[in-house]
């Protein structure tokens, strides 16, 4: 069968040892420290974020509100798979936790991490058809809306993410006898978060999916959304130009965290999965282990480790720029008449995007009190 699979006979098992030595040693020696601080710092971040909706944001939430909620919760989420795969790689590196718990973390994770892409998207939309088309929103979108939407996106981030279920799964030792340890890896347990040998074609073809249906899809519908906010802005004729940049900035931050964090994340990881078929083919051919060593393409390798530190950052770094940087939307809200169309605070409710936290909103007159609400 794997002959039939990878075009070769089945990979010997000092070669794939060896290979495994070498590719563990980077997440034993940098990547567990780096999700440990990015779980605590992520945890902190969004529970604060979590409190301070409910605390502050009187029921029913606006959509916005609704939305950057939902992100908070599936970054939260997200970071509390963190620590059981850090214990996995803390040297040696070995899953203690069962072949059902191996499943589930890297379902849990994948769920989340889609999860979090679709709500930034919802985000994205939100803002702009908030400030371009405010009477469209404020005739068709009610906050029963956003959650039917949010649990839209919970269900598509589930179906996503549920073919990990199937190609993750554990490595056994193979030296049964032999107590796991450092100077004995081989006889450790390994959970495999991507795929084995016999199913590197399907989960090559699952990763493309996933990083254009679950990546590049909702990374345009983000860009076209802010493009055409940030259009509307920059020829908004009563904006000064220091409210404009603050809202290209918002614009700029948002796009660049997402440039910089998702997209690699998704890029590499296919990259690293051709170079794993590529090596797994030409395995039975090495005449040694020093040749299958010298075989291995450590870029591709070393880089989608690089971005499974890096990513997780877009957990901590989300509660600052939908909640602290937003409120720079409340100048365009109140400056665009081009988008906007008006300066009534009663307006900018019905956009959906809500104010910042320091404006409390005053009533058109005594009979209507108004409550302050929390920017997204």
């Amino acid at each position: 069968m794997a002959a039939t699979i990878l075009g070769a006979k089945p990979c010997p098992a000092n070669f794939s040892a060896a290979a495994d030595r070498i590719l563990s040693r980077f997440q034993e020696d940098f990547l567990w420290p780096v999700l440990v601080a990015e779980f605590l710092v992520a945890v902190v971040a969004n529970g604060l974020a979590l409190y301070r909706f409910s605390a502050r944001e009187q029921r029913p939430w606006h959509p916005a509100v609704v939305f950057s909620a939902q992100l908070a919760v599936s970054d939260l989420l997200c970071a509390l798979t963190l620590p059981p795969l850090a214990a996995y790689l803390y040297p040696p590196k070995h899953w203690r936790y069962g072949e059902a718990a191996c499943r589930l973390e890297r379902f849990l994770f994948t769920c989340n991490l889609l999860g979090s892409v679709i709500f930034i998207t919802c985000i994205s939309l939100n803002r702009y058809l908030g400030i371009v088309h405010p009477f469209f929103t404020r005739s068709h979108l009610r906050p029963k809306h956003a959650w039917a939407l949010s649990a839209a996106g919970w269900v598509l981030a589930a179906l996503l993410a549920a073919p990990t279920l199937s190609f993750s799964h554990l490595k056994r030792p193979q030296q049964e006898a032999a107590r796991c340890s450092v100077a004995s890896p081989e006889a450790c347990t390994k959970c495999l978060g991507t795929a084995g040998d016999l199913q590197l074609e399907a989960y090559r073809a699952y990763s493309l999916a996933l990083a254009g249906l679950g990546c590049g899809l909702p990374l345009l519908l983000s860009l076209a959304a802010y493009g055409a906010l940030g259009c509307a802005v920059l020829h908004s004729p009563s904006m000064t130009t220091a409210e404009k940049l603050r809202v290209v900035a918002l614009v700029a931050s948002g796009v660049l965290l997402y440039a910089s964090s998702y997209v690699p994340y998704h890029v590499t990881q296919v990259l690293n999965t051709d170079a794993r078929r590529r090596w797994r083919a030409r395995c039975p051919g090495f005449a040694d282990v020093a040749q299958a060593k010298a075989a291995l393409e450590l870029g591709p390798y070393l880089g989608y480790q690089a971005m499974r530190g890096v990513m997780p950052l877009a957990f901590c770094i989300h509660p600052l720029l939908y909640m602290a940087v937003a409120p720079s939307l409340g100048c365009c809200r109140q400056c665009c008449r081009g988008c906007g169309r008006g300066r009534n605070p009663e307006d900018a409710k019905s956009t959906g995007q809500a104010l910042p936290l320091d404006v409390i909103a005053t009533s058109k007159n005594s009979s209507e009190p108004q409550s302050p609400e929390l920017s997204s």
